[in-house]
C-alpha cells in the first residue's frame, strides 16, 4: 500500500505540473485555463487525501505494535 500511495502521489504531482503549463494568467477562468485550474485543485485534493491515508496507516501500525 505504501508503494501505491507513493505512485499515486507522483502521478498527482505530475498532473499538477502539466496543468500548470496550460494556465493563461491573463484569462484564468476562461476556456482551457479554467479546466487546468480545476484539474490542479483536484490534484491537490488527491495529494491531501493520500497524505491522510499515509498518516492513518502509520497510526494503525503503531496501535498494532502496542497490542
Amino acid at each position: 500500500m505504501k508503494i501505491a500511495t507513493l505512485i499515486l502521489s507522483i502521478l498527482a504531482i505530475l498532473l499538477i505540473a502539466f496543468n500548470a503549463t496550460k494556465l493563461n494568467f491573463n484569462a484564468l477562468f476562461e476556456g482551457e485555463s479554467f479546466t487546468a485550474v480545476l484539474t490542479i485543485i483536484a490534484g491537490l485534493c488527491a495529494l491531501i487525501l493520500l497524505q491522510i491515508l499515509r498518516v492513518s496507516m502509520k497510526i494503525e501500525a503503531l496501535q498494532k505494535r502496542r497490542k
